[in-house]
């Protein structure tokens, strides 16, 4: 069963005398727009393993998976949600891009930009990935041409995004500018509304610092409010805020009875023109009413469309009322499109040969999910494979790996065989970050993994390769969780004065996920990209079984 939320604005207006402009509001029918939203679909072009998982209507203490996703049966989901509306737009609250599963990602996800054109994306905010390769790349994103390093690789020219990405809070220091446009006027029954694309304040700490070195990402709330006397000026009152940044709701894909999370302190802070805000960052699907208005999320990867139904007075030009409805794109449920498939077939051709190439098998499915200490099984193996890329002398002489967990983009999956292919390979390490080995001293790496904790609401616990372990305590203080005297490596302890090789990617070599000491390591070596390491591991492994972990403990 659907469910919707209702939010009914102006009461004070309602409930005063009328005068001649509410008479006038009342004896006009208001203009009904529909918005059609997604957020976070990161080039999945293809259904994504594992669809969604939703509540069991039978039994609400159950969950139940749903195939859905895939720019197919999206195409059609977006066509038909139109359907009988006079008054329609697409948008999306960023991240379409980065991250993205093996055909998108081969071709600097390109197709995943024309295939959102073709389903008629009109405008869309500027998630933190969209910055995955730096400003430069964004950039060709909207306006096209070949990519600098790998030329044009695609069946056709690549033209740019017909969509205009926003970018309202995102200024080049240089010159004090947006890097791109901060909203977008569209016009409805002659009603002007504006949409706001915000990408989240800490963007710096989540892609690579290099890529973004010019770059200031301001406050969203406050930029938000400071455009509001522009608009009004423009004669816009209706107001859609598309944010990169999001919360954690409790309850189904389709509700919010309690929500927490960033997104909860920006909406109370802004100004009350605000009417409704499209969020996203998250993976979390959620309709909810934040300080009296509609916030909304689509979950990720295209497995939800969210249809907002708004209705604008045409005296005021405000919007009056707006529900909204989370529809999942089921995969039984809406057909594929066939300008879509054509446009998959033609990179598929393309990308296929690489993609099936064997790497080896598993035993058993290998999750990214962590355990209460922050390790994962997949994550485990993935360091590993870094470290015997980088171990031999000539390759970097690393005694010890690390990993980020955000770098770390999906399960691996087991097949009935078992197999593994390049392109699975690739699905979990979709960055093609090169490895970087450098030196630390003991007393560097415990101040790395106290890093680990710069956001005690969202720690980013890395991944370590076998041989290194340690305990962390979180009861203790931000800044002294790691017992110095449990980092071992093969069973001897770390020597806070002794120096040690380390791998990373190169994310983290710069600082990336706010891990700064990396950028004190001395002679660093670049060696093969991430994706390659795992592929080789894979090629001298397998099978692949799942270890047992316990190189993390956690005491509190």
């Amino acid at each position: 069963m659907r469910h919707s939320l209702s939010l009914i604005l102006g009461a004070a207006m309602l409930a005063a005398a009328p005068g001649p402009a509410s008479r006038a509001s009342a004896q006009a029918a208001p203009v009904e727009l529909r918005v059609l939203a997604i957020n976070d679909f990161h080039g999945h072009l293809q259904p994504p393993p594992g669809g969604i998982r939703i509540d069991n209507p039978a039994d609400k203490a159950d969950k139940i998976t749903v195939e859905a996703g895939g720019a197919e049966h999206m195409a059609t989901a977006v066509r038909q949600l139109r359907d009988g509306h006079a008054h329609t737009i697409f948008v999306a609250a960023g991240d379409l891009i980065g991250a993205s599963p093996f055909l998108s990602a081969m071709f600097h996800d390109e197709p995943t930009i024309e295939s959102l054109d073709m389903m008629g994306l009109a405008v869309a905010a500027v998630g933190n990935h969209e910055f995955d390769e730096g400003k430069n790349e964004l950039l060709r994103m909207q306006n096209g041409g070949c990519h600098p390093i790998d030329g044009c690789q695609g069946p056709h020219p690549f033209l740019g995004a017909k969509f205009r990405y926003l970018a309202a809070s995102t200024f080049e220091k240089s010159t004090g500018k947006t890097v791109l446009p901060a909203y977008a006027i569209r016009e409805f029954g002659g009603i002007p509304v504006a949409f706001i694309g915000l990408t989240l304040k800490g963007t710096p700490n989540l892609v690579s610092p290099v890529g973004v070195a010019d770059l200031e990402f301001r406050d969203e709330s406050d930029t938000v409010n400071a455009l509001l006397p522009e608009l009004k000026a423009r004669g816009v009152e209706a107001i859609v805020v598309l944010i990169h940044e999001g919360g954690f709701p409790t309850g189904d894909y389709n509700e919010c009875p309690g929500i927490s999370g960033p997104i909860v302190d920006i909406v109370k802070k802004f100004d009350r023109a605000v009417d409704v805000v499209v969020s996203g960052h998250t993976h979390r699907p959620y309709v909810c009413d934040i300080d009296g208005r509609l916030v909304t999320s689509a979950d990720k990867y295209g497995t939800i469309v969210t249809a907002i139904d708004l209705k604008l007075d045409p005296v005021t030009r405000d919007v009056v009322s707006a529900r909204a409805d989370n529809v999942i794109v089921r995969t039984d449920a809406f057909a594929k499109d066939s300008q879509q498939t054509a446009l998959l077939d033609s990179y598929d051709r393309l990308a296929a040969p690489i993609a099936s190439r064997p790497a080896g098998s598993i035993t058993e499915t290998l999750s990214r999910t962590p355990n209460a200490s922050g390790e994962s099984v997949l994550g485990d193996i993935i360091a590993d494979a870094q470290l015997a890329a980088t171990r031999a002398e000539v390759n970097g002489g690393a005694v010890i790996a690390f990993t980020n967990p955000g770098g770390v983009r999906s399960d691996m999956l087991k097949r009935d065989d078992g197999a593994v292919t390049y392109g699975d390979v690739f699905a979990s390490q979709p960055f093609r970050n090169q490895l970087v080995t450098l030196t630390l001293t003991g007393m560097q790496i415990k101040n790395m993994l106290e890093q680990q904790w710069l956001d005690p609401k969202r720690p980013r616990i890395l991944h370590v390769s076998d041989g290194f372990s340690y305990s962390w305590d979180g009861a203790r203080p931000v800044g002294d969780r790691v017992a110095a005297d449990s980092m071992s490596l093969h069973g001897a302890r770390i020597d806070p004065a002794t120096a040690y090789r380390i791998t990373v990617n190169n994310f983290l070599a710069v600082g990336g996920d706010g891990f700064t000491v990396f950028t004190e390591g001395l002679a660093p070596q670049v060696g093969v990209y991430d994706v390659d390491a795992l592929y080789a591991y894979f090629r001298a492994n397998s099978p692949i079984a799942p270890a047992t972990g316990n190189r993390i403990v956690r005491m509190n």
